[in-house]
């Protein structure tokens, strides 16, 4: 067997930083260099650290939107079935289809399959639950909970070399840099 079967895999480089602003730049200069597996950390949201790092919005809105809609057609459905196939009832002269009493039912549909939707997929498309990931592993990380800017460069980025992306982090600011192995 050989050395590198048994030495652990490298994550990527962790660089730490003392302000939300410096953060924010780093991520700025980060993302104009040209790398593409990046992510940041930070006690308390940074605004526009998502846009500097180059993410893309996400689709959860569409998916809601279209699981709110069919669960709006659903409930139609539902109404329709019920009062014009299934149990036909004239009350009152009404019409079998009367709509207009069938809008609670097909406003619940709608907000139960778009809340569902938005929860189960939100999860889904955020790889969650992930009770591990190998930043966990940087010295410490705890602080990106209190007090701590953390910018991570993943190893798989294909601009990703050790040596020159620690020299990078250092021209932009970091404090500490780590190297992760995951």
């Amino acid at each position: 067997m050989s050395m590198s079967e048994n030495s652990p895999k490298t994550f990527g480089l962790v660089a730490r930083f003392e302000t939300p602003e410096a953060l924010y730049e780093a991520a700025t200069q980060t993302c104009s260099e040209g790398y593409t597996k990046t992510d940041a950390h930070s006690p308390f949201p940074v605004h526009g650290l998502a846009e500097a790092l180059g993410m893309k919005r996400s689709r959860l809105s569409s998916i809601v939107l279209a699981a709110g809609i069919t669960g709006g057609l659903g409930g139609l459905a539902l109404q329709y079935w019920v009062s014009v196939v299934t149990y036909p009832l004239n009350i009152g002269g009404r019409p079998y289809i009367s709509w207009p009493s069938w809008i609670p039912v097909i406003f619940e549909c709608t907000i139960l399959l778009a809340g569902l939707s938005a929860v189960i997929f939100m999860l889904g498309l955020n790889g969650l639950p992930q009770p591990y990931h190998p930043v966990f592993n940087t010295p410490g990380f705890e602080r990106s909970s209190t007090d701590g800017f953390f910018l991570a460069v993943e190893a798989a980025d294909p601009k990703y070399d050790s040596a020159e992306t620690r020299a990078f982090l250092q021209r932009v600011g970091a404090v500490e840099i780590h190297e992760v192995s995951g």
